[in-house]
């Protein structure tokens, strides 16, 4: 029998406090009766003997210290998922609010997440195509791995979400069995609809959930955002046996509520006052994503954060960087020269790129093309570098033309505009006209098997409308 207990001891900003309660569990569910007779929902968040300490979603205003009736559920939080849920969209405590009514719920999922066992995992393999060039080719996003973007203040990484969620595919079945869940976390009622409207404007709504928390709602409300977000993926891919891709947006605002909910609670507070748990927290969301033995689903995220005054060495990318597979780092000087997507690739990387690509996957020559891409953009780096000391007069002619050819990777390569979706065989192949702007010799990544096959120094000049005259015939006019 529920026991319902009148009254409060304490109510302290979105937390209350009961005394002499017995068979309180942690995480469980809380229905709070005000005077007036309408219910809150709440949950436990803390347990000293009998005392314990409840958070309430909607806030504790009208609450009154005598006359609250409170009862425990016995139960943790529960998402209600079905089928149905695709095209749906939902606050950040997993509630319709599109207008369509309630999900008929198939079953209630605990928004924690079934505990998954190591030996369980399968490695990921094979990727999923997002239309990019410099994410496709140079930090391709393998199926089952979680790969952050970071980001900065003023970088269009909004943008850059709704592109990926427009264009996104699993590669080998071309979106067959292909779901998207998003979830907005402190975002304006702006933002909120410029999302929502993005989505139904390209055709996607109905392979895509949404949860959106915005900036004026409970921060209780949106530690839970990502929960149910990642729930509703579980389900789809374990349950429905498709691909699902979590993409969510701003795990710096998820974080910064913890901090204050934290606060709240008269917690210790860790580096920069956040608490010292964060990383385990943090680990709790990445860590659900993967593929398991016998599902033919899989859960990937791309988590998006904003690091405050673009340092990578803040807690929020920090711990980030320790927990997932790689990053993809936005550039605000690529960004301030008009560059869109501006990602910077060399801080980029996908650490389960190598075993997700290349024959059977993408195409054969993918890793070798993109290391030496790699190579060549970094001794772009190098070039400006002295160039800033020397001049650009004093370089050599080979280093004249490894500026060139970064003008033209930022250009044609990193630079491609919201609408353009490329297949994997566009970015190889524009990869391979890139670096035949650059002699033959130069391209020491590359084989020769490889360099004849699809080295063409002339289909590049022709591509890029480069005068001539070319590097190559100053080479030969130098040696004379």
């Amino acid at each position: 029998m529920a026991l319902q207990y009148v009254g409060l001891n304490e109510i302290n900003g979105s937390l209350v406090v009961l005394d002499h309660v017995k068979g309180a569990s942690y995480d469980e569910m809380v229905e709070i009766q005000l005077k007036n007779g309408t219910t809150r929902s709440g949950r436990v968040v803390q347990i000293e003997g009998e005392k314990i300490v409840v958070q309430v979603f909607e806030g504790t205003n009208d609450l009154s210290l005598e006359n609250t009736k409170t009862k425990l559920l016995g139960r943790p939080m529960e998402l209600p998922v079905s089928k149905e849920i695709l095209g749906r969209v939902f606050n950040g405590a997993g509630r319709p609010i599109d207008g369509l009514g309630e999900i008929y719920a198939e079953e209630m999922m605990d928004i924690n997440g079934l505990p998954l066992n190591p030996v369980s995992r399968v490695y990921p393999r094979n990727y999923i195509n997002t239309g990019i060039s410099s994410i496709d080719c140079l930090a391709t996003l393998i199926r089952g791995q979680k790969l952050p973007i970071f980001s900065g203040s003023g970088l269009p990484h909004d943008r850059l979400a709704v592109q990926i969620v427009k264009q996104a595919k699993v590669a080998d079945e071309s979106g067959k069995g292909f779901a998207i869940v998003f979830a907005a976390m402190g975002v304006t009622n702006d933002v909120a609809n410029y999302f929502k409207r993005s989505f139904k404007e390209a055709g996607v709504m109905e392979r895509v959930v949404m949860f959106l928390n915005l900036s004026n709602d409970p921060i209780i409300e949106r530690t839970l955002t990502p929960r149910c977000a990642l729930t509703a993926a579980e389900y789809l891919a374990y349950k429905q046996n498709m691909h699902v891709l979590v993409i969510y947006t701003d795990i710096t605002s998820y974080c910064e509520a913890l901090r204050e909910f934290s606060s709240s609670k008269g917690e210790i507070p860790g580096r920069k006052g956040y608490p010292g748990y964060l990383y385990s927290d943090l680990a709790s969301l990445y860590e659900r994503a993967g593929i398991i033995k016998g599902a033919e689903g899989s859960v990937t995220q791309i988590p998006i954060l904003t690091m405050p005054n673009n340092d990578i060495t803040h807690p929020v990318p920090d711990l980030t960087g320790y927990i997932t597979e790689g990053q993809i780092t936005l550039s605000p000087e690529l960004n301030s020269a008009g560059i869109y997507p501006p990602v910077d690739v060399l801080p980029s990387l996908s650490r389960l790129m190598k075993d997700g690509i290349g024959e059977g996957y993408t195409r054969g020559d993918h890793q070798d093309i993109a290391n030496q891409l790699f190579a060549c953009y970094a001794h772009v780096q190098d070039v400006k570098s002295l160039t800033s000391v020397i001049g650009e007069d004093e370089l050599s002619p080979l280093d004249k033309q490894y500026l060139s050819f970064g003008k033209l990777f930022e250009q044609h390569f990193l630079n491609q505009g919201f609408d353009v979706n490329r297949s994997i065989e566009e970015t190889l192949d524009l990869g391979w006209d890139l670096v035949s702007v650059l002699p033959r010799e130069a391209l020491d990544r590359l084989d020769n098997k490889l360099l004849d096959e699809h080295y063409d120094h002339d289909r590049a000049v022709k591509r890029f409308h480069i005068k001539e005259k070319s590097i190559i015939k100053e080479l030969q006019e130098a040696g004379d």
